[in-house]
């Protein structure tokens, strides 16, 4: 029997998982923005820096300076008003909005799942995850026992490609055969009780966790999606990341991820967690009249449903955008990021900018200290595009006070997992003349080596 797209657009499930993981989705991103407002995190990446690095394209979208805590208070607010599904829409819209002009304000904080976030945000603009046990259905005293079945399944897919892009990224020849970066990253966490300083420093742990890692995240989604290896799965999702936020410092990911996954248990399990909420809630039980109807149907659905294809389309073509650029992609990073390739390189640079006059040839070296801070200027030293427009801010900070004919050229070095270090950046040519663009940057300096690979 062939697939009928307008008979799977037209069957529906339950609408209790959906309705739960909008709630522990809401509840995980307000956690975050506390999490991050009482680090400091807001004063130190966005205000306190006197320059910021900049998404091509984006260039217009900066910190707010002071303002920068409101919009993060009002990222938090949204997240609570969709965690309890109040006016639902309008906050999913608000917090897609303010959670991805923040990841935005400086490329300095890219991480893979703050643009999971905002990926995930964005589909949850078009589904109805109020229609069930939310405050929306209190006020328009109607809720819905039914939603199509493509509104939870897009959120499989969704997470599904995360996990397995991932696992295809793994399939290197530097992480399967050479073990790296782990080889140099696991050695250093000595200090955890127990295997710091006997399994981490082992080489066969090094590959056994490569080779895991690949395995696990090409082969999750389908484990979590069969029914009789589910709940082993999810087991093995937990093990996985509560290990790696022990041993590596990426914040909420982890337990985003594995909250996540509860969208592939079935309704039955979903209920049981609402079940739950509704004892915790019995105090505030005030016998509300809600009149529970059966199906959610779309006013425009051949239109959402258009959209979310032609979101996925990207999705599924994007990580592959590389393979338009001529060099190795762990050395010039050129279509790199957006692909979720989570942890694959160690990367260490050093990268020495000289102004120069182009007539008189006189020159003078720049103190990178005095314009960035020690997180960007390790960041700008091994990525391309953070080098070119590094070089384009000095270039006009010398020229407006009062620099004749400036030239910018940088000095670079870098070691790539494990490599000994070498020159990255031809220092003969000018950066200031140079633009910023989606060609090949033909001023990196050629990878001697090789690691194949997806």
């Amino acid at each position: 029997m062939g697939f009928n797209l307008k008979t799977y657009v037209a069957t529906k499930t339950d609408a209790a998982p959906l309705a739960v993981f909008r709630m522990l989705f809401g509840v995980m991103m307000l956690f975050s923005i506390i999490r991050f407002w009482a680090y400091g995190w807001i004063e130190t990446l966005y205000i306190n820096p006197k320059f910021h690095f900049t998404y091509y394209g984006f260039e217009f979208i900066k910190p707010l300076g002071v303002y920068t805590y409101g919009l993060f208070a009002i990222c938090g607010f949204s997240a609570l008003l969709v965690a309890i599904g109040l006016k639902y829409r309008l906050a999913i819209i608000v917090f897609f909005l303010s959670f991805t002009y923040i990841e935005l304000m400086d490329k300095t904080t890219y991480l893979n799942h703050y643009y999971c976030i905002s990926l995930l945000s964005f589909l949850m603009i078009f589904l109805p995850a109020n229609s069930y046990f939310s405050v929306d259905n209190l006020i328009k005293k109607e809720s819905f026992k039914f939603i199509p079945k493509w509104t939870i399944d897009s959120l499989k897919l969704l997470l599904g490609m995360v996990y397995f892009y991932a696992g295809l990224a793994k399939i290197n020849s530097d992480w399967l055969f050479k073990a790296m970066p782990l080889k140099i990253w696991l050695p250093s966490k000595y200090d955890l009780p127990f295997i710091g300083e006997g399994i981490m420093q082992q080489e066969w742990f090094h590959y056994a966790m490569s080779w895991s890692g690949m395995l696990y995240d090409l082969s999750i989604p389908f484990l979590l999606l069969y029914k009789k290896t589910r709940w082993v799965a999810f087991a093995t999702v937990v093990c996985f990341h509560v290990f790696t936020s022990v041993l590596f410092p990426i914040g909420m990911f982890p337990y985003i991820m594995i909250v996540s996954t509860l969208i592939f248990f079935s309704a039955s399990f979903h209920h049981k967690i609402i079940s739950i909420l509704k004892n915790i809630l019995k105090p505030f039980n005030r016998n509300f009249k809600i009149d529970l109807k059966d199906t959610f149907v779309f006013k425009k659905q051949n239109l959402v449903v258009s959209i979310i294809t032609v979101f996925f389309v990207i999705q599924l073509v994007l990580p592959f955008r590389y393979m338009f650029y001529p060099s190795e992609l762990f050395w010039t990073e050129e279509g790199y990021r957006f692909s979720w390739r989570v942890m694959l390189m160690e990367k260490m640079g050093m990268s020495t900018f000289k102004i120069a006059n182009a007539k008189t040839g006189s020159s003078f070296y720049v103190d990178n200290k005095d314009f960035l801070t020690p997180f960007q200027e390790k960041q700008m030293s091994f990525q391309p595009d953070f080098i070119l427009e590094y070089a384009h801010y000095l270039g006009d900070h010398f020229t407006s006070q009062g620099h004749e004919n400036v030239q910018v050229f940088v000095e670079s070095y870098v070691a790539l997992n494990g490599r000994l270090s070498r020159p990255y950046i031809d220092s003969k040519v000018d950066l200031y003349k140079e633009k910023e663009s989606f060609q090949h940057k033909t001023w990196i300096l050629p990878f001697t080596d090789e690691i194949k690979g997806f």
